[in-house]
């Protein structure tokens, strides 16, 4: 048996490293002057050991994400 876990996205789309995603719901950030628009792109992620995360660079800075948040464009 395997213990490969699946990541997907808010609509079950399974996602893979160098996809790009979207941002479904306005998101605050901490450190951040303003928050994280929605329809925001999200490009070139990462897959994280956490297969409710991804990693990904928006606005110029790394930022981990929930999947609940996105859907894969």
């Amino acid at each position: 048996m395997s213990d490969f876990v699946e990541t997907k996205d808010s609509n079950g789309n399974i996602l893979s490293s160098g996809d790009s995603v979207l941002l479904t719901k306005d998101l605050k950030v901490k450190g951040f002057n303003k928050g994280l628009k929605r329809g925001a792109v999200v490009k070139n992620i990462r897959l994280t050991d956490d297969p409710e995360a991804i990693e990904g660079k928006v606005e110029g800075s790394m930022l981990v994400i929930k999947t609940m948040y996105l859907k894969k464009k």
